[in-house]
């Protein structure tokens, strides 16, 4: 009975300090090292495999609605040991989670995008069809392992553009998407930032410096009709990083086709006007409408 005893502690000893080791970034992709159990999602998608990790926070199993959430860009992070990262822990990520659905009352996941907080790929290749198509998957096979039925995404910045991305490739299981200071028309946004830093004119390259992006906005037409889906663009005026007369363009788009679309401006800090204030998007969930919630009833 003791030995059992021992074993259960050191166990549990080990669940913790996995839960605290640092997570890996920019990695390759890796069956052997992609963790067992309930905080990563193997995946394969046209042209690759991916080992994407989620963190998650309140009951997924069979969740009538989930919501999902994409973080911004994280590229200056990268090159920084992975000790000295914010937040660069399961721990950390799942308390980030569990903070959220405290105030959406929502089953929480945030999936981490390729090469940041421990998912493989390279975040220096964001914006590239790998990246949506592992996001996509990894969404799919999550979706899967809890029987969970509808969708709430949530997205800042580069990770609006990744749900964007996902509304494109024509899923039905979405009720609601709520995208913050999202980056479309990225080929022109990059060249206008170029212009910006007064640097020479690169047309064809986005800000990443790779041809060829994958470009929500250029996909528009693949967007799933749903009279009942809202499409939430939030953003503010002054926007430095991620131009709101684009983002304002693509709310506009998506009207045009016939979405249910609202465009909303908020408070942003500082010089950059980019990061909205006050947990403007999380707040903004309130407004999705929640269409498992009412078919659970």
């Amino acid at each position: 009975m003791r030995r059992c005893w021992a074993l259960f502690v050191l166990l549990l000893t080990g669940l913790a300090a996995h839960a605290n080791t640092p997570l890996l970034w920019n990695q390759p992709a890796s069956k052997q090292n992609c963790p067992p159990g309930d905080d990563a999602a193997w995946v394969d998608y046209p042209g690759g495999k991916a080992c994407i990790r989620y963190f998650s926070a309140g009951r997924l199993q069979n969740a009538p609605v989930a919501l999902m959430v994409f973080k911004g860009d994280r590229v200056s992070l990268i090159t920084r040991p992975p000790q000295t990262i914010p937040a660069n822990t399961a721990d950390a990520q799942r308390r980030q989670a569990q903070a959220i659905m405290r105030k959406t009352g929502l089953p929480t996941v945030i999936i981490a995008r390729p090469g940041t907080y421990g998912s493989s790929g390279n975040h220096y290749r964001r914006r590239q069809p790998e990246e949506f198509l592992a996001l996509n998957a990894a969404v799919d096979a999550i979706k899967a392992r809890y029987g969970i039925q509808h969708l709430i995404l949530s997205g800042h910045s580069g990770g609006a553009t990744a749900a964007s991305a996902l509304l494109a490739y024509g899923r039905r299981d979405i009720d609601c998407a709520v995208l913050t200071s999202g980056a479309w028309g990225l080929l022109e946004r990059a060249e206008r930032l170029r212009q910006q830093r007064g640097e020479a004119p690169a047309p064809a390259l986005d800000g990443t410096g790779l041809p060829h992006p994958w470009d929500p906005f250029d996909h528009l037409d693949s967007i799933a009709p749903d009279p009942q889906r809202l499409i939430l663009v939030i953003g503010n005026p002054q926007d430095r990083n991620t131009p709101f007369d684009l983002q304002m363009r693509y709310a506009r788009a998506l009207g045009n086709r016939g979405h249910q679309v609202q465009l909303l401006e908020r408070p942003a800090a500082p010089p950059e006007y980019h990061d909205l204030l006050g947990n403007a998007g999380i707040n903004a969930i309130n407004l999705c409408p929640r269409r498992g919630h009412a078919a659970r009833q």
